[in-house]
């Protein structure tokens, strides 16, 4: 049986998937959160399999955070299940740790055969996101563009690439949200994208964090 955590500030998500696996033989729902520190909490002290994750549960502050759970909690695989964009944040959570991706605007059969592939020690991502992967021939090279980039410049990239939103941008490097807007507009032209989508698809083999 497969343990499964939910972590979704949400209670009719928690209800749904309840219902849903309530008479499987493959899948148990063992718990669930409202809050990110609740999460790590009961990890401590619950065994469970795979943790299926709204990135924009309170407390959760950015998508690299899934690096410090995959780091406390090692054998625990976490599946993003999210109202949030595929194509701007399922990169991201696959580089920092996350072992699927799946927009809850998706059949609820998906959501089975994603936890069923990651219980497996597999990857599970959409058909959708796996051509838009693939899909990332820029005919330049990303590095070079970025190591033009000022230092300003590449704090701000960073953030995005994160899955900041301008104001969270503004907040941290305390500049005003008009002064992001104009950044991210530089970035898009020094990095030769039309927008956000095309820059991180350009970018998801590069690590920022070593700049």
């Amino acid at each position: 049986m497969i343990r499964v955590f939910v972590a979704d500030a949400h209670p009719i998500v928690h209800k749904g998937l309840k219902a849903i696996f309530r008479n499987s033989n493959e899948i148990s729902i063992v718990g669930k959160v409202l809050h990110y520190q609740d999460l790590v909490e009961h990890l401590r002290s619950k065994k469970v399999d795979i943790v299926v994750l709204e990135i924009e549960l309170p407390g959760f502050k950015e998508i690299r955070t899934l690096r410090k759970l995959k780091d406390m909690y090692s054998s625990v695989r976490f599946l993003i299940f999210t109202s949030l964009s595929e194509e701007i944040y399922a990169i991201s959570a696959l580089k920092y740790g996350a072992s699927g991706f799946l927009c809850k605007d998706n059949p609820l059969n998906k959501l089975k055969d994603a936890i069923l592939k990651i219980s497996t020690g597999g990857v599970y991502i959409t058909n959708e996101l796996a051509e838009h992967m693939a899909f990332n021939e820029t005919g330049a090279n990303p590095r070079a563009l970025i190591n033009q980039l000022s230092e300003r410049e590449i704090q701000v990239l960073r953030l995005l690439v994160h899955g900041k939103r301008n104001k969270d941008i503004a907040v941290s490097l305390s500049i005003s949200d008009k002064t992001v807007s104009t950044y991210r507009s530089r970035l898009m032209k020094k990095i030769k994208v039309k927008n956000l989508v095309e820059m991180l698809n350009k970018l998801q083999h590069i690590d920022l964090d070593m700049y």
